[in-house]
């Protein structure tokens, strides 16, 4: 969206006043100063300031929780013309999108929301905002390799941080683990169970902090309460 536009939907001047102030040096994007006509931004991530102090969209903010099915991209649009998390929200009329990402065949929570700067906070790595997943792998993980992911695995040119892992279940070729991150780097867990040898079967995130899937239905999804939503912010 282009600068101007953003300040006029802001309501703070009409977009010709709003080419002045820009003209002006009144305008910072992410507190940088902006003079150029025509700058675009990302409504959803950049932060604006007029005279220094932050502007932002008069929409109703949305935070809704959502679980995921496999089977579905967190994308907002796909090459491949596969089903789509917002698919699954359409009585939500605002634009909405997903707080971090699942992979296509990773079920389980998933944040969606309107408000750029909470997810900013969810999804920074300063913030260190943990993620809890139950995880079913083939064979039984050893006292080894839970030593190795609590001290990090090499998943390919990057080691990962410490993370937590329990044994819930033990089958005869087969066991459910929990584990607890606090990255999100692309398809971490699969990549630190394949490091150890124990490859992902079926992977389901199940909280996000202190937001937790519960007892919420595969395909459905409610709005967070106050309480959760105040929890979020104040991250």
């Amino acid at each position: 969206m282009r600068l101007q536009k953003f300040i006029a939907l802001a309501g703070v001047a009409s977009r010709r006043r709003a080419e002045e102030l820009i003209d002006k040096g009144r305008v910072k994007v992410n507190g940088k100063r902006v003079k150029e006509m025509g700058t675009k931004i990302n409504p959803e991530t950049d932060r604006v300031f007029v005279d220094d102090k932050e502007i932002k969209l008069s929409e109703e903010r949305i935070y809704i929780i959502l679980n995921k099915p496999v089977g579905y991209v967190t994308t907002l649009s796909d090459e491949l013309d596969r089903p789509k998390v917002v698919d699954l929200v359409k009585e939500i009329k605002e634009r909405i999108y997903p707080v971090g990402r699942l992979d296509y065949n990773t079920s389980g929570l998933l944040l969606l929301t309107n408000d750029g700067e909470l997810t900013h906070k969810i999804t920074h790595p300063s913030n260190h905002v943990y993620k809890i997943y139950t995880c079913k792998i083939g064979g039984i993980i050893t006292k080894k390799e839970i030593e190795k992911f609590r001290s990090g695995v090499d998943i390919g040119g990057y080691v990962t941080a410490p993370a937590q892992i329990e044994i819930l279940k033990k089958h005869r070729d087969s066991s459910l683990v929990k584990i607890l991150i606090h990255e999100g780097k692309n398809r971490q867990i699969r990549r630190m169970m394949e490091a150890v040898n124990h490859p992902v079967i079926k992977l389901k995130r199940i909280s996000i902090g202190k937001i937790n899937l519960d007892n919420l239905p595969s395909g459905k999804w409610r709005y967070l309460t106050k309480e959760e939503i105040q929890y979020l912010k104040d991250l």
